[in-house]
């Protein structure tokens, strides 16, 4: 089910979220640490409950790839990693711990550059980013390491379906997500990395502006966007891994966050 993200005057809908006059971003708190094996779908559900809320129609809800992570039991202990020759050399060149190096390998097609302290990698799901996604925060100390999960767009396909018999039949948005840096620019953003029932993009690609100039290259990531509002909520520290956005629109369900990731061919930076 989708609706109609088009303005007055506009000739067609719009393709992907439509501006509104306002937007709700409600933290998701009470959710519990998630362990392998873990119901998430009904973890949240029991979280919405706890903190009042009921999902509605036109509802997004954006989930923390880390609570993703750990229920599917994308978890590594580096105790019990073995490196490899090509882990061992690449760690001393950035200055890290070869076994953590050894399962950022294992994430990861391509090291697109490994300078000390980091290695930006391209990731076996098409992802860009630092250390393929392996992350040591959030986790429960130690030697404890999360993946990304093995299959983001279908993870958030799967929450979906099970919330949207809660949200009265939808339209119901689901985005997983993770921060990523960005090059030229200080710092993280939260990212959407799986999308399911809304477009991942906004495509103004071919229509008219307000002057009526025909814009070629506007394309907005508005998931991207949805899933950067969440993370003001969701904090760092404040153990809030699920945000309720309300008061959006869109039209169409789009085809997953694989429709953010640029064409090597197009990438300057892969380039």
């Amino acid at each position: 089910m989708t609706g109609t993200a088009g303005r007055p005057g506009a000739s067609a809908p719009v393709p992907g979220v439509a501006p509104v006059p306002s937007v709700s971003v409600l933290a998701v708190t009470g959710i519990p640490e998630i362990a392998p094996g873990d119901d998430l779908g009904a973890v949240v559900l029991a979280g919405l409950a706890s903190a009042g809320l009921e999902l509605r129609p036109w509802d997004v809800l954006v989930v923390t790839h880390k609570v993703v992570s750990k229920a599917e039991g994308a978890i590594v202990d580096l105790a019990g990693v073995v490196p490899s020759p090509q882990a061992i050399e690449l760690a001393s060149h950035v200055a890290g711990d070869p076994r953590l190096v050894e399962v950022i390998l294992g994430e990861t097609t391509r090291v697109l550059r490994a300078v000390p302290g980091v290695l930006v990698c391209e990731t076996v799901h098409g992802l860009v980013c630092a250390n393929a996604g392996v992350d040591r925060s959030n986790v429960g100390g130690g030697d404890t390491v999360t993946l990304l999960p093995r299959d983001p767009d279908r993870a958030a396909v799967r929450l979906r379906d099970a919330w949207l018999p809660r949200s009265g039949g939808g339209p119901l948005g689901v985005i997983v997500s993770d921060t990523f840096g960005r090059p030229f620019r200080e710092a993280g953003v939260n990212v959407a990395i799986g999308v399911a029932g809304l477009p991942a993009l906004t495509d103004y690609r071919g229509l008219p502006d307000t002057t009526g100039y025909l814009m070629a290259a506007s394309a907005l990531a508005t998931a991207d966007q949805i899933a950067s509002a969440a993370e003001l909520v969701m904090g760092k520290r404040e153990r809030v891994p699920v945000a309720l956005v309300r008061g959006l629109r869109w039209e169409g369900e789009g085809r997953g966050a694989g429709e953010l990731i640029r064409d090597p061919a197009r990438d300057v930076f892969r380039r």
